[in-house]
């Protein structure tokens, strides 16, 4: 029989890939959208058509709002 070099052995421990990391634009509406959509995994998937419909409204209102004349160009 054959090892599977893809298949940890007893003496080798199952190395399980880093977590993604999680994006941020640092404008804090922006950032609620992204940690909505990134839990959807967790969620029922009856619930994600609502959570995708809230994430459109809110960043719609987020584009639409005049930029701040003080804040990064």
């Amino acid at each position: 029989m054959s090892e599977d070099p893809d298949f940890p052995g007893p003496d080798e421990p199952e190395q399980v890939p880093p977590e993604p990391e999680r994006v941020r634009t640092g404008m804090a509406d922006v950032d609620e959208v992204i940690a909505a959509v990134e839990e959807l995994e967790d969620r029922p998937i009856e619930e994600h058509v609502g959570v995708f419909e809230a994430a459109h409204d809110q960043l719609r209102r987020a584009l639409d709002r005049p930029a701040d004349p003080a804040g990064p160009a």
